[in-house]
């Protein structure tokens, strides 16, 4: 689940003509980056939520091969990212999914993170299962932290503790979870709590680097962690990139 409905109003003027979701970091959209890495995960079937300018994002998706995408129409309600999420339960199905953020992306460093993810997944004792990064991994990232992690990998809120990590945008979640859940919007924030007061909220901490783009001036700062990453391990950087291009 592609979490791409929202209205991008701290990235005005940028989203006065188009949605967030599609805002380019070197030559490659926000919501691409997010796609490529379920690929590259082997995700086969993405539902992409829409709700801003809906119409730019379904042309924009509708020439992808991999993963295949499904539109989760939020046109005439947004509905936040719970609420998202429940609305587009019937097209999810009954097994564990990943939810990834589509104002975020990272760069990998050795095994993607997703996969590492999906390794990490335990079914019996978690609900949630959330990807993490530390302060001096993110770029463009202008809070705090989110979760403190204990030597298990079970989480708690952080409360702004600097040792915490920050919730990276994407996760595993099962969707038992959502089996009360109201139908109107609401937000994801209201099961992490309800996942730790149970003991199944966890947490993995990402390898490489996390880029947050929430303003235009974030754009540069973001392009220059990308020129980073290919400039330190560039032969890797040009394999993924061809690799997704074959993708789509």
């Amino acid at each position: 689940m592609v979490l791409a409905a929202g209205l991008g109003k701290r990235m005005r003027p940028i989203t006065d003509t188009m949605p967030k979701p599609l805002v380019k970091i070197s030559g490659k959209t926000l919501l691409d980056w997010s796609l490529d890495s379920l690929a590259q995960a082997g995700v086969d079937k993405a539902m992409v939520n829409v709700h801003y300018f809906p119409e730019q994002i379904v042309a924009h998706v509708a020439a992808r091969r991999a993963p295949k995408v499904v539109i989760s129409d939020e046109s005439e309600r947004l509905l936040d990212s719970a609420g998202g999420i429940v609305h587009a339960l019937p097209e999810l199905g009954g097994a564990p999914f990943y939810i990834v953020n589509a104002d975020t992306f990272w760069i990998d460093s050795g095994v993607p993170n997703l996969a590492r993810l999906a390794l990490a997944w335990d079914a019996a004792k978690m609900d949630i299962l959330l990807m993490l990064a530390d302060l001096q991994s993110a770029t463009g990232h202008s809070g705090g932290t989110d979760f403190l992690m204990a030597p298990d990998g079970a989480l708690r809120r952080s409360k702004g503790d600097p040792t915490g990590l920050i919730y990276a945008g994407a996760a595993i979640v099962h969707p038992r979870l959502f089996a009360d859940a109201p139908a109107g919007p609401h937000s994801l924030n209201a099961y992490f709590d309800a996942a730790i007061a149970a003991g199944r909220l966890f947490g993995t901490v990402m390898h490489g680097h996390w880029i947050t783009v929430g303003t235009p001036d974030a754009i540069p700062l973001a392009e220059a962690a990308v020129a980073a990453a290919l400039a330190e391990s560039p032969s890797a950087f040009t394999e993924l990139t061809s690799a997704f291009t074959e993708l789509k």
